[in-house]
């Protein structure tokens, strides 16, 4: 049997090395690296644009308990993963492009996938799984809606990541919530006065406009935390800047307000704001 699979994303790669341990013959098209989307980075397939985290690794949680399922399919996400991953208390993290350049190797390796580099711009007939998600080239996307009959809309942020070195270590502490995991978080901690200050810059910040095809609809998920922050002056503080089940050392009280911050690379030379979008 022969599959085609359009997009070496996280579910495109999947569904490559899934059909193709089955006895598969397997296409795998990548339009990577001849044309990249603004989001693109990385050359190398499974790239991590939004964050480099799984979320949650305990099988108590639906996140932790898909991915558990997930192992125990033989997945090459997961595999990828548990070879590439950074500490991250609580959730699974990894570190990108040694998890993307994981994946790509062992999909280039696999005897039963052909790689083809190159856009996709007619819809297939058969045993075809398209998997370009949000970041589908702009022609591919018009072959679709012509298909469908409807436009799809994707709504999606990326977290920002600082430096290790531009982070004030005198004042932000390493912990974990409740002391679950290691205490693998650098926390930033704020006084009421601080967050108040930040809150007022955050909701009166010049915004980029909206394009016509754009609106306020947001995923309540991964949400921009300026719109977060409309929703009232406490809304950020038990949201992305959670304080429970954390204590400064410095006063040995829980800070009104924290940023949490969590390892982009295994060096540790960069960190993500956990929770900002």
């Amino acid at each position: 049997m022969r599959v085609d699979v359009i997009g070496a994303g996280l579910a495109g790669s999947e569904a490559a090395w899934a059909a193709a341990n089955r006895g598969a013959e397997v296409t795998l098209y990548e339009m990577k690296p001849a044309k990249m989307s603004p989001a693109h980075r990385y050359v190398g397939f499974a790239e991590l644009v939004c964050s480099n985290s799984l979320k949650a690794s305990r099988i108590d949680s639906a996140a932790g308990m898909l991915k558990e399922e997930m192992r125990l399919l033989g997945s090459l996400t997961m595999e990828a993963a548990a070879a590439t991953a950074v500490e991250a208390g609580g959730a699974l993290a990894v570190n990108r492009t040694d998890f993307s350049d994981y994946i790509t190797d062992k999909l280039r390796s696999h005897p039963n996938i052909t790689i083809e580099e190159r856009e996709i711009t007619a819809f297939p007939e058969k045993n075809t799984i398209i998997a370009t998600g949000p970041l589908t080239s702009d022609s591919f996307a018009e072959v679709i809606y012509g298909r469908l009959g409807k436009a799809l809309s994707f709504y999606d942020a990326a977290a920002p990541i600082v430096t290790a070195e531009s982070i004030d270590t005198s004042k932000a502490f390493f912990a974990s919530r409740y002391d679950k995991g290691g205490a693998d978080y650098l926390n930033c901690p704020f006084t009421k006065e601080e967050y108040e200050r930040f809150y007022e810059a955050l909701v009166n910040a010049e915004t980029a406009p909206l394009h016509e095809f754009e609106d306020l609809t947001v995923y309540e998920g991964c949400m921009p935390v300026e719109v977060l922050a409309k929703r009232g002056i406490d809304s950020v503080r038990y949201g992305c800047m959670k304080p429970v089940g954390l204590t400064d050392p410095r006063t040995g009280h829980r800070p009104y307000a924290a940023v949490q911050l969590r390892k982009e690379n295994s060096e540790g030379t960069m960190y993500n704001l956990v929770g900002f979008q």
